[in-house]
């Protein structure tokens, strides 16, 4: 069966449905054991109940504590047995705890080329910046912003007359695309850290 992905998202949950999208084509060696939100609405909950998969809003309101809700998450995702969770438009910023009692990586997207335009709008400041090229970053999530080790980088050029929408429609495209192939190198076991890089073996 390949490994077992818990994915956290809060909204629409479009690289979510990108991962089945390439778990169904056989492009991923897995498959999504849970899905957890802290958004009730999220639209990715619906993905994931439409298509079969255990999902759950675990509302951050309900916990005295950030440690007690992401206790809450990591037991979820325990249970579930997952040798990867997927950060998909998670909204919230992991805890040095989460980091450290996951008992398995976490991974994480991002719409800009690291470490340029970490944080939020990474479209919107690499417009404002006049960057000639955007992109789109996988990476393990460490204990900082953004500034996990890189797995992978997709670039996009930008073009004179783009708005932060239609760039950020080419990236999107780009990294539906990147995410699966980062987890299927992970299923692979094909990803060796070492420090900051990130090896893919048999390149």
């Amino acid at each position: 069966m390949g490994i077992r992905i818990a994915v956290l998202a809060s909204g629409r949950g479009s690289n979510l449905v990108a991962i089945m999208h390439s778990i169904a084509e056989g492009k991923i060696d897995g498959e999504i054991a849970v899905v957890l939100s802290d958004k009730e609405e999220a639209k990715a909950l619906e993905h994931a109940k439409n298509a079969g998969i255990a999902a759950y809003h675990v509302n951050p309101k309900a916990y005295d504590t950030k440690e007690a809700y992401e206790k809450e998450l990591l037991r979820i995702i325990g249970e579930a047995d997952c040798q990867l969770i997927c950060l998909a438009g998670y909204m919230r910023i992991l805890s040095p705890y989460f980091i450290s009692q996951a008992h398995c990586p976490v991974m994480n997207i991002h719409p800009a080329l690291l470490p340029a335009f970490p944080g939020l709008h990474g479209q919107r400041q690499a417009l404002e910046y006049g960057a000639k090229v955007a992109g789109c970053t996988v990476h393990f999530v460490d204990e900082g912003m953004d500034s996990g080790a890189i797995i992978l980088q997709k670039v996009v050029p930008v073009l004179d007359n783009d708005t932060e929408d239609t760039l950020s429609a080419r990236i999107l495209e780009q990294e539906h695309k990147a995410y699966s192939e980062a987890i299927q190198l992970f299923a692979q076991g094909r990803l060796e850290v070492c420090g900051r890089i990130v090896k893919v073996k048999g390149e």
